[in-house]
């Protein structure tokens, strides 16, 4: 495989490509080929492999095993080296794109940070963007991000990473309530997010000895906009458990109470990338200024 890459890398971008257009014609043109070049380098790549890569149904196609194998080992393969060729074009720490994800609240401190860098150095441009932790790791996994900062450590073999902070993990509840009671909050009910079991089951479960799981709670409102969960906790429409960023973000804080337990909860901050990348000089640059901002 590795040799097949090395040796034709343009048979191979133009295999991928026609796996991901799933057409001839506009992989053609997407390639500025023919339509009887694009047939040709995909002939060629069978010859060498010796075995068929598609199952031609007139001018539809499938993959055969050989050829799904060959796309998920050679699409991985082309996009290393489409980045060693970014990097030994470009290795300035004040230029060029840096791709950062992280779930919403520290991102919200984040994202704040690195466009002050940005406004300072124009030269570079921060492609940052918000996803819960899952997504954010298999982002690093697959190269479609520079750094993931999750809050829970990082779970495939192709990610690694290390702890570089916390973040207390807050109660919230509309404006005027005391610290409330269990009873309270089933009362109130719970506005979710995409985080918000494992945030719950962090804070609650350690103040609260009724709590088993979010479920016994009735939920009343979901929001997956880290800058609008807190809206209908400010109408009064329930409770929800966020970290501390989110909650200092929030643009009417008179409208909602901030609950002090009795056992504070904080999550931690983790960095990853992917194993197999090293860090160019803007991105590590990046990571400097955000753990400077912690």
């Amino acid at each position: 495989m590795s040799t097949l890459c090395y040796d034709n890398p343009v048979w191979l971008n133009t295999f991928c490509t026609l796996v991901e257009v799933n057409h001839f014609t506009r992989t053609s043109e997407r390639l500025f080929m023919t339509q009887s070049g694009v047939s040709q380098h995909i002939k060629k790549l069978e010859q060498q492999l010796g075995k068929p890569l598609l199952e031609r149904h007139g001018k539809q196609f499938t993959l055969t095993a050989q050829g799904q194998s060959l796309y998920q080992n050679g699409s991985q393969l082309l996009k290393q080296w489409q980045f060693l060729e970014q990097e030994l074009q470009n290795d300035s720490p004040y230029s060029g794109i840096v791709k950062v994800q992280s779930p919403g609240s520290c991102g919200l401190k984040f994202y704040e940070q690195l466009l002050n860098l940005q406004a300072q150095h124009q030269a570079l441009t921060i492609d940052y963007r918000f996803a819960p932790n899952h997504s954010v790791e298999q982002a690093v996994a697959s190269h479609n991000a520079d750094l993931g900062f999750l809050t829970q450590a990082p779970t495939l073999n192709e990610v690694v990473s290390h702890k570089i902070g916390q973040e207390a993990l807050l109660l919230i509840t509309p404006k005027d309530s005391d610290t409330p009671d269990w009873q309270t909050l089933c009362k109130l009910g719970f506005i979710a997010h995409p985080d918000a079991n494992h945030h719950a089951q962090l804070l609650l479960s350690e103040n609260y000895p009724e709590f088993e799981h979010i479920n016994q709670i009735q939920r009343t409102g979901f929001s997956n906009q880290i800058n609008l969960i807190l809206e209908p906790v400010s109408l009064g429409l329930g409770f929800t458990v966020l970290p501390a960023h989110a909650v200092r973000a929030f643009s009417k804080p008179h409208l909602i109470s901030v609950h002090s337990l009795q056992h504070p909860i904080s999550e931690s901050i983790y960095v990853c990338q992917h194993r197999n990348r090293p860090l160019t000089k803007r991105i590590s640059n990046v990571l400097e200024v955000i753990k400077a901002g912690l």
